[in-house]
């Protein structure tokens, strides 16, 4: 087996296009016997590649006889940069560009309808550039949402609008906990796709505090000429890296949980919040240690591992569980 076709099996194709990238940027002409050098394979595979680069990436690679070498060309016919920054993506992050395909493909015709074809042109390029075509990703790898709520197109466009031009909005919002509608005056600070679902971070008029609304759950939005009001990054930061998942809030308390053996095998993989404190105790029990200032979205987490976890602080959070598991319970008697 040759010294080149050693090396081919050391580096894969994307890497391959990331280093013929960079020899490109770095110099003004790069012969073939410095890409067969630097790359460690053969004349046949660089032309293979070189192929691929300028006609499935439209990367825009020309032959100079005089120089004999390859060069980039710096500029297309419109002035603009005709380099490609941010092509390269390692095999971990294709779970990233599968998502970003699968929110383009779920979003529809609105805000960024006209930009959405060639986002996803683009995107089926990255995601087919390593050594498999995007027909054979897509096959073969599979993202499931089965808690996506249908998002109201109008809603979002006024509210993504409002989000970027800075402007006050005035919704109505569908309270799931009481099943009111509520009219507000909010100033949005930013969008959020969290478990599958939108949320638009905001300033409440009415409430004179931060709040985060479901963005399915507002029947209407109407983007007013007031501007929005600016929050301090540290002041937002400070509200929603405390708590515990989408429900958040200066006043922080820690839950202590205790996990059994068999169901530590799954949570002790899992980042529950950034800050967690977690051990294993002398019997292989699981203890782990979250921040929260709302207790809903963490009850649901807590709830879901049924009787393989017990709530041992604070006794505010433990006696909530044990009132929902007893009022659960209460159902199924006879």
């Amino acid at each position: 087996m040759s010294q080149a076709t050693i090396s081919e099996q050391h580096m894969d194709r994307t890497e391959r296009f990331y280093k013929i990238e960079q020899l490109l940027i770095s110099r003004r002409v790069v012969p073939i016997s410095v890409f067969l050098e630097n790359l460690g394979i053969s004349p046949a595979t660089f032309k293979r590649d070189l192929d691929y680069l300028r006609d499935r990436m439209k990367m825009p690679i020309e032959w100079d006889p005089k120089a004999r070498g390859y060069r980039y060309v710096t500029t297309n016919p419109n002035g603009q940069s005709s380099t490609l920054p941010g092509l390269w993506f390692t095999a971990s992050e294709v779970h990233a560009l599968l998502t970003m395909q699968h929110l383009l493909a779920n979003l529809g015709n609105g805000l960024l309808s006209s930009h959405i074809a060639p986002l996803q042109t683009r995107l089926k390029a990255l995601i087919g550039s390593a050594d498999h075509s995007v027909e054979e990703v897509v096959k073969r790898i599979k993202l499931e949402h089965a808690t996506r709520r249908t998002l109201p197109l109008q809603c979002f466009e006024t509210i993504a609008t409002a989000t970027l031009q800075r402007k006050q909005l005035q919704i109505t919002h569908f309270n799931r906990q009481n099943g009111q509608e509520n009219t507000r005056i909010i100033s949005p600070q930013q969008l959020l796709f969290y478990r599958d679902n939108w949320y638009v971070d905001a300033w409440c008029h009415l409430r004179e505090g931060i709040r985060s609304f479901s963005i399915d759950a507002i029947r209407h939005a109407e983007m007013l000429e007031a501007p929005a009001i600016e929050l301090s990054q540290h002041e937002f930061k400070e509200y929603f890296e405390k708590g515990y998942g989408i429900f958040s809030g200066t006043k922080v308390a820690w839950a202590k949980l205790r996990f059994t053996p068999e169901r530590a095998r799954w949570v002790s993989t899992e980042q529950w919040h950034p800050e967690q404190k977690s051990r294993f105790d002398k019997d292989g029990y699981y203890c782990l240690e979250v921040p929260y200032s709302d207790d809903r979205e963490l009850l649901m987490d807590i709830l879901k591992h049924g009787t393989e976890v017990e709530v041992i602080a604070p006794m505010e959070l433990r006696e909530c569980v044990q009132k929902l598991l007893e009022s659960a319970l209460a159902q199924y008697k006879l």
